[in-house]
């Protein structure tokens, strides 16, 4: 039913944690299914030097939580803000469609972070 990459980034989860202040730190939910997705992220000159997530929901939300902490890792804040959906859709080899709600909050979490870190780093 699920990709083989989504798999593995279920079981192996990366970056699963949360990080101190001056991080920062945002929580999105997705109220059709529930699933919520805690994002914090640490900047130097621009850049996020440290990711950390948590996710309350299905296997495609944690999976994809793992991807996104994976992929913001080193990038700076304009690559973060050309994020779109289909970077998690690809790092986890395809979302099945009822799926694709996890790539969305993402989305929804990367956007809430950028805003809130406005100055910071």
């Amino acid at each position: 039913m699920y990709p083989e990459r989504l798999i593995e980034h279920f079981s192996n989860p990366r970056n699963v944690g949360e990080l101190a202040p001056p991080a920062v730190a945002v929580e999105v939910s997705n109220p059709a299914c529930g699933d919520i997705l805690r994002l914090s992220a640490r900047f130097e000159g621009g850049v996020a030097v440290e990711v950390r997530y948590k996710a309350l929901g299905c296997a495609a939300s944690i999976a994809a939580g793992s991807a996104l902490a994976e992929w913001m890792q080193g990038k700076g804040r304009d690559g973060l803000a050309a994020f779109d959906p289909s970077v998690i859709d690809e790092a986890l080899g395809g979302l099945p469609p009822a799926s694709k709600h996890a790539a969305t909050l993402c989305a929804d979490g990367l956007k809430l972070l950028l805003k809130r870190a406005g100055g910071a780093g």
